[in-house]
């Protein structure tokens, strides 16, 4: 995040999405987009996944759990703020939405 709360939004392949955030320690990390939607109440929401590979990652070809940080956004285009999602149900919308993704992947990958 820098100083003014918002997020750099940056294009580096056209066929996915990246995101440059700054963590606590003032540190910029890349993330890939997974996924974005929206609810019938308005609110948009973020699913990311660091770009970085995990130690390990190319030692063997057993499947990498990949981390997913889900993030309620606002803004359009390349200037967009993240907001941590707090509330229960929200979570557990975000959760659902999440499980039919891994579903669906796993079914394009069968």
């Amino acid at each position: 995040m820098n100083d003014n709360g918002h997020h750099d939004h940056e294009q580096e392949h056209p066929e996915s999405e990246m995101v440059i955030i700054s963590n606590d320690e003032g540190e910029q990390e890349s993330f890939q987009v997974l996924y974005r939607f929206e609810q019938d109440n308005g609110n948009k929401y973020i699913l990311l996944t660091p770009v970085d590979e995990p130690e390990g990652a190319q030692e063997n070809d057993e499947p990498i759990e990949q981390e997913v940080y889900a993030f309620r956004y606002e803004g359009e285009g390349e200037q967009f703020s993240l907001m941590p999602i707090e509330d229960d149900n929200e979570w557990d919308m975000v959760e659902e939405v999440l499980r039919t993704l891994e579903t669906e992947f796993d079914e394009d990958e069968s």
